[in-house]
């Protein structure tokens, strides 16, 4: 898909008047249980106050759910709501089990190999289709996962990244249009999608509180 060169100029225009910086530090878990759990419940929650906490909860207190099984076992033995501190009838608790057991399935264990997957364009499709079976999982889900490994070649357009881009003028309203946008501002601006998404996501954030 291309981009309108109108819709990526106005893009650029807001970028520059924002100030904003991309860098390409990564947005990354090295830890399975801590991934899982922050893609699980990022989705229209507070993610500084909220989300974060929880998954680094997850990470620091886990050290053996580094590994998709250590971190069934850990389901397997502890009662997850209770130690998120989460409604145990919210689909997101849910979600984290049906995650897990997808990465079972496709014999993912650590975030390298997952990382790998995203980076081969066959096992991602693949990878992609799997986890899409997972209620309340969709691209922009996916794509996040993605970033959660380490890429910085994704976009996960979420209320942030479209609210920037219609605010820059541009009227463009599908995911894969908000993307395609962000990506060619980006290529603008010699810095990877995943830099200036981020970016963008953090003034966002900034600017609503969350």
């Amino acid at each position: 898909m291309t981009p309108e060169s109108q819709d990526v100029a106005m893009v650029l225009k807001l970028v520059d008047e924002a100030g904003l910086e991309p860098n390409e530090d990564e947005r990354k878990w090295d830890h399975m249980g801590a991934l899982i759990t922050d893609a699980a419940l990022q989705p229209r929650t507070r993610y500084t106050t909220t989300v974060r906490p929880r998954a680094r909860r997850v990470y620091d207190e886990w050290p053996d759910a580094r590994t998709t099984a250590g971190f069934r076992a850990r389901l397997d033995s502890e009662d997850l709501p209770t130690y998120l501190r989460w409604r145990s009838s919210s689909p997101k608790i849910t979600k984290i089990y049906d995650l897990v057991s997808v990465m079972e399935d496709l014999g993912i264990d650590t975030v390298d190999e997952l990382s790998a997957r995203f980076r081969e364009p066959v096992q991602e499709q693949e990878t992609r289709r799997a986890l899409r079976c997972v209620k309340h999982v969709g691209p922009k889900t996916l794509d996040y996962i993605a970033i959660l490994t380490g890429s910085n070649k994704h976009i996960a357009v979420d209320q942030h990244i479209a609210a920037f881009v219609r605010g820059a003028g541009s009227r463009v309203k599908s995911y894969d249009q908000v993307a395609a946008v962000v990506r060619a501002a980006a290529a603008e601006l010699s810095c990877s999608p995943g830099a200036l998404d981020a970016a963008i996501w953090n003034y966002m954030s900034a600017q609503s509180g969350r």
